[in-house]
């Protein structure tokens, strides 16, 4: 299994001393301009702002789609335990008509193979055409059609290191939130029903 790359432990060392505690990560450093503490700020203020839906606040994963697909992108941000980890996600063909591994624009229209921006609340697990995955919910209205679209979490076997590498970029997906294989249970797992998920292009703003 491939270990998820993480945010860079000298960066962590900088951490404001509001934060209760340095950030434990992995030494091995991803390529993101955020910091681990815009990071702990965006998930802080997403559960601010998403609190009428009673989210699950221990954990956060947050997407930034400023970044490229072949950099680790997706941000589980462990609010309890101090710890982020960073991982590969893809985004939508509609996104990216051209397949240039940059995503040039969201929608939430049906029919887009676009991904959507906005807060998501995970919801139920099941088995189906991409094997384990998970149901969203669209909190917003830039996403509130994710149920009627299907856009959910799963695995897929074009989403993986070693195609990052070669290719300088990922497979899209059709607006879901497509993890490789190999990390895909982790990711499961680290977010489980009722927490919140959050897409945007932050490295940007």
């Amino acid at each position: 299994m491939s270990r998820p790359s993480s945010i860079s432990r000298r960066s962590l060392l900088g951490l404001a001393s509001g934060l209760g505690a340095v950030l434990a990560v992995p030494a091995r450093a991803t390529a993101s301009p955020l910091s681990p503490s815009s990071l702990v700020t965006l998930a802080r203020q997403s559960l601010a702002r998403q609190s009428a839906m009673n989210p699950r606040p221990d954990r956060v994963g947050i997407a930034d789609y400023a970044l490229p697909s072949r950099a680790p992108r997706f941000f589980l941000v462990d609010l309890e335990a101090g710890r982020i980890s960073a991982h590969l996600v893809s985004h939508g063909r509609g996104s990216d008509p051209a397949h240039t591994g940059l995503l040039h624009r969201f929608s939430n229209d049906e029919g887009s193979f676009a991904s959507s921006e906005g807060c998501y609340l995970t919801s139920s697990l099941y088995v189906g055409r991409h094997g384990r995955s998970m149901r969203l919910i669209g909190l917003e209205p830039t996403n509130s059609n994710a149920e009627a679209r299907a856009i959910v979490i799963h695995g897929a076997d074009y989403v993986s290191p070693a195609i990052a590498r070669a290719q300088g970029k990922i497979g899209r997906s059709h607006g879901c939130f497509a993890f490789s294989p190999d990390e895909l249970d982790r990711v499961l797992a680290a977010l489980g029903p009722g927490r919140l998920l959050v897409a945007s292009r932050f490295a940007a703003a």
